[in-house]
């Protein structure tokens, strides 16, 4: 009867298990979904600021050039910048220029049409990210265009779903690995012999590599057209390898070679080396009783001490080098290279990455030791609490960095609840939040953890299974009934085949039948003797597993680290989405330009009244500013009389000052074009604000006055 319920308690276990795990997996594909369904194209991480012309602006004659100026540096090529004219037609020269700084421009063909022009524009930001769009502007005056002003859905659809999928696979892969073969060196050495573990690190290998290929591949599509089919154009991928992302992404392949040296040594020679002083210290009771071979012996354990702190020693120094150099290949081509204090941003990007993977991959690492470890090979509580100490350091370099990097990308309260990007912060500083409130209570599990209690209870339950079913106590009863129950069948084997021999002169027919009936005699002992080795190997098994599990405080530490993977999983899906949202920084940014120059549409005109205070010293000023924005532009003055007639007088001078930003005053002296009309081509505006406006008018020798006027430029 015990023997038809244990293998069902055994599979209920098992079940159990398959059944978290299954659930933590449906929780992964639904946190997927939603992020993927919810996802437009990835935002981009550089804005544009600015334009000459700028957005909407009506110029008299036509350009010569269009420039753009974006928030951070962009790679652009032949084709980023496009200006069409009304009827659809390509006018640019095609290839796009560094004016300096971050502003970029096409040249334009002579001889352009009277009419509204359409700039597109789809580049690559320094971070690695595409971002694209389009504007308008008129010459002479607005008119009708036969081209569709849509944005392009660069990085959308579904090539950018599955971009989005391989940057959450190589995140996932990167922790797996890394705080896999972390947890293994620094905290449960043993655990470089048990295949669970080393089926974890070696899939967040396979993990990483795979999805680092498929974003090699897919990368071209991504920043370019968007088509399923350009993902294996081998034109696209050429052009990937000579950028900053592309490099980053070979540079991550060579390092997974070299990763994989590494597992092989520590799932190789080095779990070998543990299994062996596994072994040396099982039998060093029955060594030490030998007095004239005890100096040997000690000797020879010293230099195998020595040989694995040696090699626990190397593998520690290029493992870290290795994950140091794959946490940088995110560093070098994401957000900390590009923005304020990169050269900064970059090593500390290095070590946010690092602390994630030995926290979460760490944890994954303890969730297999805890539920799939083979029981004669479970972690012992000094594991557990050195990975707590290691989990506690990491998540203190995890939050100080965090501050860091979120002041960098976000920079002001109002961007840190009034962006997308902010928003997702919040979110993820939340879930860490709960994530750490579920570790103290992991940690407070991990200080009741007792290995005595379980031996002992081992060993009671042994005796007593000893004493029903006449074996041995724990795994030994096992070995043995391995070993001996075979050894039964032959000795039947040896009676029959004397049997045979016995009986030679009988007639061959049945001495055929006593041979047969012999075998079918040995076939069918040899099978029960097989099935029950099998029933009573799933006896002691489930019989081990409910004493394991009827510890409380090692069931309450599964439990609660189970919940953390559970909240790792969503917390890993928010951070793939926040790397790949515009930062709060660029987006108020971007914000400020974009309502500057939306404040005021065309050229700009003031009035300003003057009183030279002499005779006839009564008039009006009007100034004309086209466009009017960041750059070039065309002024002209216009000074009449009270009653309207062109007011001819000596000189005007007029003068720009930005206080805000203690720039100016810059003056501008315009040349006299009739009577009463004075003009200035080229006046340079060098950045957009509240500019205040100075025009001195002289109306005789000895009579002149200053008047001035604000007004928002660019």
């Amino acid at each position: 009867m015990t023997q038809a319920i244990a293998p069902r308690a055994a599979a209920t276990t098992t079940g159990g298990v398959a059944f978290r795990v299954r659930a933590l997996l449906l929780l992964l594909l639904a946190v997927i979904g939603a992020v993927l369904a919810g996802a437009a194209p990835a935002s981009a991480h550089a804005a544009l600021t600015g334009s000459d012309p700028q957005q909407g602006a009506v110029v008299g004659r036509a350009p010569t050039q269009v420039s753009l100026t974006f928030s951070e540096k962009v790679a652009m090529s032949d084709d980023s910048v496009r200006v069409l004219d009304p009827k659809g037609k390509r006018v640019d020269t095609g290839k796009a220029t560094d004016l300096g700084g971050t502003t970029y421009g096409v040249k334009l063909h002579s001889g352009l049409p009277d009419g509204t022009f359409t700039v597109t524009y789809q580049v690559v930001s320094a971070d690695s990210h595409p971002v694209s769009g389009a504007f308008t502007f008129s010459v002479g005056a607005p008119s009708q265009t036969s081209v569709a002003l849509s944005d392009p859905a660069v990085g959308g659809g579904v090539v950018g779903a599955l971009y989005g999928v391989g940057r959450y696979v190589s995140y996932a892969g990167f922790i797996l690995l890394v705080g896999g073969a972390a947890f293994v060196l620094a905290c449960w050495q043993r655990g470089a012999g048990v295949r669970p573990v080393q089926r974890l690190v070696v899939s967040g290998w396979l993990a990483l590599t795979g999805a680092t290929l498929a974003l090699l591949l897919l990368r071209g599509s991504y920043v370019g057209s968007g088509k399923v089919g350009d993902i294996f154009d081998l034109t696209l991928l050429g052009q990937v390898l000579q950028t900053k992302a592309g490099a980053a992404l070979v540079s991550r392949l060579l390092l997974l070679a070299a990763g994989a040296l590494f597992i092989a040594v520590l799932f190789g020679a080095y779990a070998r080396r543990d299994e062996a002083d596994a072994t040396d210290e099982g039998t060093a009771s029955g060594r030490s009783d030998a007095s004239d071979k005890g100096d040997g012996s000690d000797k020879s354990g010293v230099d195998a001490d020595a040989e694995k702190r040696d090699l626990t020693f190397g593998l520690a120094i290029g493992g870290a080098v290795v994950a140091a150099g794959l946490a940088a290949s995110w560093a070098m081509a994401e957000h900390a290279s590009t923005g304020i204090q990169a050269g900064l941003a970059m090593p500390v990007d290095v070590l946010h990455l690092l602390a994630v993977a030995v926290w979460l991959g760490g944890l994954s690492a303890l969730l297999v030791a805890l539920f799939r470890a083979p029981t004669e090979t479970q972690i012992d509580a000094a594991a557990v609490r050195r990975f707590s100490r290691l989990a506690f350091g990491s998540v203190t370099v995890l939050a100080a960095t965090g501050i860091y990097q979120s002041w960098r990308q976000v920079g002001s309260w109002s961007a840190l609840t009034g962006t997308w990007y902010g928003q997702l912060l919040l979110i993820k500083i939340g879930l860490v939040a709960v994530l750490v409130g579920i570790a103290w209570i992991s940690r407070r599990w991990t200080a009741q953890l007792s290995e005595a209690p379980q031996a002992k209870a081992l060993a009671t339950a042994g005796a007593k299974a000893g004493a029903g079913t006449g074996t041995t106590a724990g795994t030994t009863a096992l070995a043995e009934l391995r070993t001996k129950q075979p050894t039964k069948v032959p000795a039947n084997s040896r009676d029959s085949s004397s049997g045979g021999s016995d009986s030679r002169n009988a007639d061959s027919r049945d001495s055929n039948s006593g041979h047969s009936n012999s075998r079918d005699s040995h076939s069918g002992d040899s099978r029960r003797a097989a099935q029950l080795a099998r029933q009573q190997t799933a006896v002691a098994t489930a019989r081990q597993k409910r004493l394991r599990d009827a510890d409380p405080a090692r069931a309450g530490l599964r439990r609660s680290v189970l919940a953390e993977a559970g909240v790792a999983v969503v917390l890993l899906a928010v951070t793939t989405v926040l790397t790949s949202t515009e930062p709060g920084r660029t987006e108020e940014a971007a914000k400020q330009a974009t309502s500057s120059s939306s404040q005021r549409s065309g050229p700009l005109s003031l009035k300003l009244p003057f009183d030279t205070g002499g005779q006839d010293g009564k008039g009006t000023a009007e100034i004309t500013l086209a466009p009017a924005r960041v750059g070039g532009n065309e002024m002209h003055v216009y000074v009449e009389r009270p009653n309207g007639k062109a007011f001819d007088i000596p000189e005007v001078k007029v003068a720009f000052t930005l206080k805000a930003k203690k720039i100016g005053p810059l003056p501008v002296t315009p040349d006299r074009i009739a009577t009463g009309h004075w003009s200035a081509i080229g006046v340079q505006i060098p950045m957009a604000g509240d500019w205040e406006i100075a025009v001195t008018v002289r109306t005789s020798d000895i009579d002149q006055t200053t008047v001035t006027k604000n007004a928002k430029i660019g």
